[in-house]
């Protein structure tokens, strides 16, 4: 069995969020970057897969993907030294901000000849939040999708039992034969951390590094029109003192609103 989990390089923001205008995006020299935490719960889905096949007589290899400049490989490292068999790396400009569609046409032709029995990304990104990828990515390799994902069972005859949260955290559950693609919540699982033995393999393994423009960035088809911050309509309090003297003053300013 094969598996391909996709990690993503979220930018972290500083305290003061900026936007630039042209094109219509946050500013990214003012933070720093971090695994997408959506993606860690991927990851640690996928070795937990791999390990329920172990269980069966099967091997399954887990492989860590990711797309962007070169400092996305910490992230890809960071996915082997939790258990990721191989890791492999699109590579792009820094300056090139990928649309969904782009990043999941790059991951979808470099898996759809490799017979991946599963794809699993985070069900959105920390910084986007488009919940778009590995949907499209599933539509672009023909895989069955489920998004959403909480918990999932392998079976003996190489299907996964699946539950599904919805709004209300009402679960909707699923039975699908692989191929397919996933992506999963947050709390489906608890992310390890990586093992000494894990690390010190990364160090000596090489990372598969592919161009981007070797497989063909298509135009994107969506684009983002207009960005801004919303508008401060009223600043909060904040109430100093003892817990004691908080819940005093609250309920002095509850009693003043007449809110209570």
């Amino acid at each position: 069995m094969k598996i391909l989990v996709c990690v993503k390089q979220a930018y972290v923001p500083s305290s003061n969020i900026l936007l630039d205008k042209d094109p219509p995006r946050i500013h990214y020299n003012t933070g720093g970057f971090k695994i997408n935490s959506y993606d860690e719960y991927g990851i640690e889905e996928a070795l937990r897969i791999k390990e329920s096949a172990s269980k069966i007589d099967e091997h399954t290899y887990v492989h860590a993907i990711s797309v962007g400049p070169d400092r996305v490989e910490t992230v890809i490292k960071r996915a082997m030294e939790m258990g990721a068999d191989e890791g492999i790396h699109i590579q792009c400009n820094a300056s090139e901000e990928l649309s969904p569609y782009q990043v999941a046409y790059l991951i979808a032709s470099y898996a759809k000849d490799k017979q991946y029995d599963i794809v699993i990304t985070g069900v959105m990104s920390d910084d986007g939040m488009y919940m778009q990828t590995g949907t499209m990515i599933a539509g672009l390799i023909g895989y069955p999708h489920i998004s959403s994902v909480v918990l999932q069972e392998l079976r003996k005859d190489h299907s996964l039992y699946i539950e599904a949260e919805h709004d209300g955290r009402r679960r909707q559950t699923f039975e699908v034969k692989l191929p397919c693609v996933l992506t999963v919540q947050s709390g489906i699982n608890k992310p390890r951390y990586p093992s000494l033995s894990n690390v010190l393999r990364v160090k000596k393994q090489k990372i598969l590094k592919i161009q981007a423009t070797d497989i063909g960035i298509p135009e994107a088809r969506e684009a983002i029109v207009k960005m801004f911050l919303p508008n401060i309509k009223q600043k909060g309090v904040i109430l100093d003192g003892t817990p004691m003297e908080k819940a005093t003053k609250l309920l002095k300013l509850l009693h003043e609103k007449s809110l209570i």
